[in-house]
């Protein structure tokens, strides 16, 4: 079941095409990845699905109807630009803006003394903004975020200035949402993020999505037929026991072990290749080669902007 969907979005600004008829289905209770190079139209979407701003044409649905303005109390939004007023106490401020989403201040306070508790930022209340570092000033952000529990959040590279025991936290706390029902787009340009956090991706480029779906799918799409070994007690050419169409990506040694990467044909399948190496050499470990997020993002983008040019 979809929570978020967009039908057709397109959004122009002065001459540039900025999205060009998007389409995007996000199933409830994932965590979606919104990716793309710099300029391919991602902050320009996510402004749309937070009604910043309007689209050209096309339209936004949330729980199967279209969306409508005060929608914005079911989501939370958390930008890569973060906009806390320097001069407020930390305290005031998140009380500010947990009442903005919607809740009473009463249960503002007492919402947010559970998660400052939890946070361990109860130290902080009285603080100014300006006093806090730019990683406890983001906890803020994050914090006030999810605050309303929203069924909707979106978080534009949440982990930007975090160090890894803070950003190890965020993450566990992204997932922790997600358990709880919320749905997540999660905007970023760090694909061991993705790896680790997200159950679909769609990748804008250009301003049109060029990929999407399930991340398990994507990377079985992208398989290369590769595969990695590691054998010793051979001192021949690995070559000469293949048979012809397969190719040895590299070889390389690893302590007392002889390492390579090996492409099968498409044609083949792996027990061929288990079968030409066993009378040959004592095999130590076989494994297929998954294509990382990133290897598939580069190598998409890459080819749909050669594409582009070659079209022009």
């Amino acid at each position: 079941m979809e929570l978020f969907s967009a039908v057709n979005i397109s959004k122009q600004f002065s001459g540039h095409k900025a999205l060009d008829k998007v389409n995007i289905s996000i199933p409830e209770g994932s965590i979606f990845g919104l990716l793309g190079p710099n300029g391919a139209g991602k902050t320009t979407f996510i402004r749309i699905i937070n009604q910043i701003i309007a689209p050209d044409e096309g339209q936004l649905f949330l729980n199967g109807r279209e969306l409508k303005p005060n929608d914005i109390y079911n989501i939370g939004y958390l930008p890569e630009e973060r906009g806390l007023y320097k001069k407020m106490s930390v305290g005031e401020q998140a009380m500010y803006l947990a009442q903005l989403k919607g809740l009473s201040k009463q249960e503002a306070h007492k919402r947010l003394m559970y998660w400052f508790g939890k946070f361990e930022m109860k130290s902080w209340w009285n603080k100014k903004v300006e006093e806090l570092s730019k990683g406890m000033q983001q906890k803020v952000q994050f914090l006030v975020t999810i605050i309303h529990e929203p069924k909707l959040l979106i978080f534009d590279e949440p982990f930007s200035g975090f160090d890894p025991i803070n950003a190890s936290m965020l993450k566990d706390e992204i997932i922790a949402q997600k358990e709880k029902g919320a749905t997540v787009i999660f905007s970023t340009h760090n694909m061991a993020s993705v790896e680790e956090l997200c159950d679909h991706i769609a990748l804008i480029n250009n301003a049109k999505v060029v990929l999407d779906g399930p991340v398990r799918d994507i990377k079985k799409t992208y398989r290369t037929n590769s595969f990695e070994i590691s054998y010793k007690d051979f001192q021949g050419s690995l070559e000469s026991v293949l048979p012809p169409a397969f190719q040895i990506i590299r070889e390389w040694n690893d302590h007392d072990l002889r390492m390579a990467g090996i492409k099968i044909p498409a044609a083949s399948n792996p027990n061929q290749l288990i079968n030409a190496l066993l009378p040959n050499v004592m095999l130590h470990s076989f494994s297929e080669i998954i294509p990382s997020m990133n290897d598939i993002f580069i190598r998409v983008v890459t080819e749909k902007n050669s594409e582009t040019i070659l079209q022009a």
